[in-house]
């Protein structure tokens, strides 16, 4: 089976994703710009959600283009992601209603590190599929960026339990390394 339905299915749910969070955010109860301050932590966990959905949109584009086929194997990965990203709405609604508190940043954080497990499995299922002459392992690599960023998203989970606004920030620091798209699969597939 070509990419394009299971691109599009992609595409869908992630706009869901994002249309689900905006809902989330609750209006300020008062009309001067103090009013804001109640929400700020909401909308600071909002952009971050946002932010993370459009990285794995971005690169989950750019690394199905390496796809020629689809397999079963490679569907059921992909609707791996899609689980662990689905449940970012909810982490994100968690962590911005009780901002300091652990367990909703360390459940953000078990999100985040779920999905970036589920993505390095879709990565290798769609190698898997393309066999020894993978076009996708020759643009990625060893992919010590993603590897990294669930490291990184480990010792965040438990650094919650300890210093809450350091584990938010090391979670923003893994999304400010990968805002930038994949270049590592761009650049070769616009040559």
């Amino acid at each position: 089976m070509p990419t394009g339905r299971l691109e599009a299915f992609s595409d869908g749910v992630l706009a869901i994703l994002i249309t689900i969070m905006v809902l989330e955010l609750k209006v300020p109860h008062g009309s001067d710009l103090g009013a804001l301050r109640e929400v700020l932590p909401a909308f600071c966990g909002y952009v971050l959600s946002f932010i993370f959905i459009g990285i794995y949109w971005n690169n989950h584009h750019h690394m199905l283009h390496t796809v020629e086929q689809v397999s079963g194997g490679i569907l059921w990965a992909n609707l791996h992601l899609l689980f662990w990203l689905s449940l970012v709405p909810v982490t994100t609604a968690w962590m911005g209603e009780h901002h300091l508190a652990p367990w909703p940043t360390a459940a953000y954080g078990i999100v985040l590190f779920a999905a970036g497990v589920a993505y390095l499995i879709l990565q290798q299922a769609i190698v898997h599929k393309q066999g020894p002459n993978s076009k996708l392992r020759e643009l990625i690599g060893r992919d010590v960026k993603g590897k990294l960023s669930a490291a990184l998203y480990a010792i965040a989970i438990a650094l919650a339990f300890v210093h809450t606004l350091l584990a938010q920030a090391i979670y923003a620091c893994v999304a400010l390394t990968w805002l930038v798209p994949d270049r590592r699969i761009e650049s070769r597939l616009t040559d």
